[in-house]
């Protein structure tokens, strides 16, 4: 079969990664990225969505390489200016992001929804790929820890360096959070969906828990596949092995297709982890570690070679 749609589900910076292999290969228009927006929050009167910047600013080429988001050679001089009036910053926001999110804000208090605003930023960056926030609707990742009873994502992700000890997640404002016609436009019209190597619980779960979503997605009669984050026994980046196993996982592989079930009929996971017993219909391992621009490009490449070869159905 011949990929004309590739959707992604993503968040964070493995997802980012992906999205750019992906994009490295197909034609312009032939990608659509829905991101997570549980990490999203206001900050400064400012409204700031990590995952959808993270998304475009590597998509762009403007990331800092060194840590996966930001923009690369920003600097911090409002923070600065901040220390001065006894603040304590405990969120970076780069100058040059700063302006992101000055314009974000100002347009969606003009009326303008995310996935307007979204689009808008993006064009005048130069990405062709659609940038899709789940829903234009307001939704908290909010994490029940066992050391401080509830943070705001980031809160846990940021302040407390993921390190209090998680009991429970949950997502404030799903229940009335809506799929934007776009999202579900991209999902219908997918030849194929593939869910990132981002942490399944904090960046695709609440992407999933959009009312609707998960079941639309399930509907679709195409390859649905997930990346797993885990490379012998560990997360390449962030909390995602600690996660695991606070929740009662064991960190591995098979525990990421365990977790997707039924949603997915296709796994991807390491070379590393070759001969790991993942009972799931389809998987194979190929190597997913993207340290640079070609390995992105790689992997992108022969998941879909192994997509369109249609042992994936």
């Amino acid at each position: 079969m011949a990929m004309r749609r590739i959707v992604l589900l993503a968040g964070g910076v493995g997802g980012a990664k992906l999205a750019h292999g992906l994009a490295q290969v197909l034609a312009p228009g032939q990608l659509s990225v829905i991101v997570n927006t549980g990490d999203d929050f206001w900050h400064y009167g400012l409204r700031v969505c990590p995952d959808l910047d993270t998304v475009m600013y590597t998509l762009s080429g403007l990331v800092d390489p060194v840590n996966g988001w930001g923009v690369a050679g920003d600097t911090i001089a409002m923070l600065t200016a901040l220390q001065r009036y006894g603040e304590e910053p405990w969120f970076r926001l780069g100058d040059q992001d700063v302006a992101t999110h000055l314009l974000r804000t100002q347009a969606l208090r003009g009326g303008s929804r995310l996935t307007e605003v979204t689009a808008r930023l993006s064009q005048a960056l130069g990405v062709s790929t659609q940038i899709l926030p789940m829903t234009d609707d307001e939704v908290g990742t909010i994490i029940d820890t066992v050391e401080y009873g509830e943070l705001a994502f980031q809160e846990y992700f940021v302040r407390y360096r993921w390190q209090p000890t998680v009991k429970a997640i949950r997502f404030a404002g799903i229940e009335t959070a809506r799929p934007t016609s776009e999202v579900e436009a991209a999902i219908v019209e997918a030849d194929a969906i593939v869910l990132g190597p981002s942490n399944p619980w904090l960046s695709i779960a609440p992407i999933l828990a959009v009312p609707g979503l998960r079941a639309l997605i399930e509907a679709q009669p195409v390859p649905r596949l997930a990346l797993s984050p885990i490379v012998a026994g560990r997360a390449l980046k962030g909390p995602a092995a600690k996660l695991m196993a606070e929740l009662g996982w064991d960190v591995s592989a098979s525990a990421v297709a365990r977790y997707y079930g039924d949603l997915i009929n296709g796994f991807v996971y390491d070379v590393r982890d070759a001969g790991a017993d993942v009972k799931t219909k389809n998987a194979v391992t190929f190597d997913t570690i993207m340290k640079t621009d070609a390995d992105r490009a790689a992997l992108a490449s022969a998941m879909l070679e192994w997509i369109e070869s249609g042992v994936v159905v």
